[in-house]
C-alpha cells in the first residue's frame, strides 16, 4: 500500500510539472488534433488539383471527351493552349501536364488504327507527375475504349472482372494512414514526455532529492510512466473518437474498449522506452539524438508505412522486437476486421513483455547510474 501511495504522490508532482510546461501541452494538443487530421487526410491518392493543359489540334467529339474525362478533385478544369505556348507554360510551372491531341486522332481511332497522344510532364513535381500520369493514361484508355465500342470497332470482352475489397471497400488510404498516424504520434509523444521528465530531473538536480525520500527507483520510474501515459492516453481517446472516427470518417468495426486496452499496454511499452532513453542520455541534446535513432525504426518498421511482408527477409524477424509492430497488428485487426480478444491476445502479450523487458533494463541502469553518483 505504501508503494501505491508513493507512486500516487510522485504522479501528482509529474502532473504539476507538466502543467507548467505549456509547450509540451500545446504539442500534445496539436499532435492528436490537427496533426492527426493533416497527416491522414493528406494521404489519399496523393494527387489533388493537378493542372492540365490541352493542345487540341483535332477538335472532334473524342478530343472533347478526353478533356471532359479529367474530373476534380484530382484535376483542375483543363485549360487550352497553342502548341507554341507549351515551353513557356512548362518553364513557368503554370501547368503540370500538357496533352497534345494530334489532328486526325479520332479518324484514326474510327479506322481501327492505334494513334498516339503526347503528354508533356513537369517532372519536378515528382509524386504528382508519376501518379497523375498513371491515372491519366488509364482514364484516356477507358474513354477511347468507350468511344470505340460505340463505333463497333472493338468487340465486347467475354470476361467480366469483378473486384471486391475486404475490410476497406473504397480502397481509401486515409483509413490506414489514420491508424498509422495515431501510432506515430502516440510513440513520439510518449517517449518524448517520459524521457524528458527523466532528463529534466537530472538537469535540475532534483533526482538526488527524490532519492533522499523514502521512495525507490521503481516507484520513480512507474510514476513517470503512469503520469505521462495518462496525459497521452486522454489525448489519444479524444483523437480516436473526434478526429479519426468523426472528422475523418474512419469506421471502427471492433470493440473500442478492447482497442483502448491494447493502447494502454502499448503506452506502457513506449513509456518504458522513454525511461530507458532518459537514463542513457545525460543531457537533453543527447536525448534528442537518441530519439531520432529510435523513433524512426519504430515508425518505419511498424507495418504502417510499408507492410511487414514487403520488407527485406532478414529484417522481418527483427520487427518482432518492436512494440509498434504488434500495435499495428492488433489495431488493424480490431478497427478494420472486428477481431476480438481471442485473436489479438498474442499481440497484447508481446507488447507487454517487450515493455516489461525494457523497463527492467531501465531500472538496472538507473540504479547503476545513481550508485556512480
Amino acid at each position: 500500500m505504501r508503494r501505491v501511495t508513493n507512486i500516487f504522490w510522485l504522479m501528482t508532482k509529474e502532473f504539476r510539472t507538466l502543467w507548467r510546461e505549456a509547450i509540451l501541452l500545446l504539442l500534445v494538443i496539436y499532435s492528436f488534433g490537427p496533426g492527426i487530421y493533416i497527416e491522414s487526410s493528406g494521404a489519399g491518392d496523393m494527387l489533388s488539383n493537378a493542372a492540365v493543359t490541352f493542345v487540341d489540334e483535332d477538335r472532334t467529339t473524342l478530343s472533347r471527351a478526353l478533356q471532359n474525362s479529367l474530373l476534380p478533385p484530382r484535376y483542375l478544369p483543363p485549360q487550352e493552349a497553342r502548341a507554341d505556348e507549351i515551353d513557356s507554360l512548362m518553364d513557368w510551372g503554370e501547368t503540370t501536364f500538357v496533352v497534345v491531341i494530334p489532328a486526325g486522332f479520332e479518324a484514326d481511332v474510327r479506322a481501327g488504327r492505334t494513334p498516339s497522344l503526347q503528354i508533356n510532364i513537369d517532372a519536378t513535381k515528382t509524386a504528382a507527375a508519376a501518379i497523375g500520369t498513371g491515372y491519366m493514361t488509364a482514364t484516356f484508355n477507358a474513354e477511347i475504349a468507350r468511344f470505340s465500342a460505340r463505333q463497333n470497332i472493338t468487340a465486347t470482352s467475354t470476361v467480366d472482372l469483378v473486384l471486391r475489397r475486404s475490410f476497406n471497400p473504397t480502397g481509401s488510404e486515409v483509413w490506414l494512414r489514420a491508424v498509422s498516424a495515431l501510432l506515430n504520434w502516440l510513440s513520439m509523444l510518449t517517449i518524448v514526455l517520459t524521457g524528458a521528465a527523466i532528463i529534466r530531473e537530472r538537469e535540475h538536480g532534483t533526482i538526488e532529492h527524490l532519492l533522499l525520500l523514502p521512495v525507490t527507483a521503481t516507484e520513480i520510474a512507474l510514476a513517470k510512466i503512469f503520469a505521462n501515459g495518462i496525459v497521452v492516453f486522454v489525448a489519444f481517446v479524444f483523437s480516436l473518437l473526434i478526429v479519426v472516427e468523426g472528422a475523418l470518417g474512419v469506421p471502427i468495426a471492433g470493440s473500442k474498449l478492447l482497442f483502448l486496452a491494447g493502447t494502454a499496454v502499448y503506452l506502457f511499452a513506449a513509456a518504458s522506452i522513454g525511461v530507458l532513453l532518459g537514463i542513457l542520455a545525460r543531457t537533453m541534446a543527447q536525448f534528442a539524438l537518441l530519439l531520432m535513432l529510435v523513433i524512426m525504426p519504430i515508425m518505419i518498421l511498424s507495418g504502417g508505412m510499408t507492410p511487414i511482408e514487403s520488407q527485406p527477409l532478414w529484417l522481418q524477424p527483427i520487427t518482432w522486437f518492436l512494440p509498434s509492430r504488434h500495435f499495428m497488428e492488433f489495431a488493424t485487426a480490431i478497427i478494420y476486421r472486428g477481431a476480438d480478444f481471442g485473436i489479438v491476445w498474442p499481440a497484447f502479450l508481446w507488447t507487454f513483455l517487450l515493455g516489461a523487458g525494457v523497463l527492467v533494463l531501465s531500472l538496472i541502469l538507473f540504479r547503476r547510474s545513481v550508485a556512480r553518483g
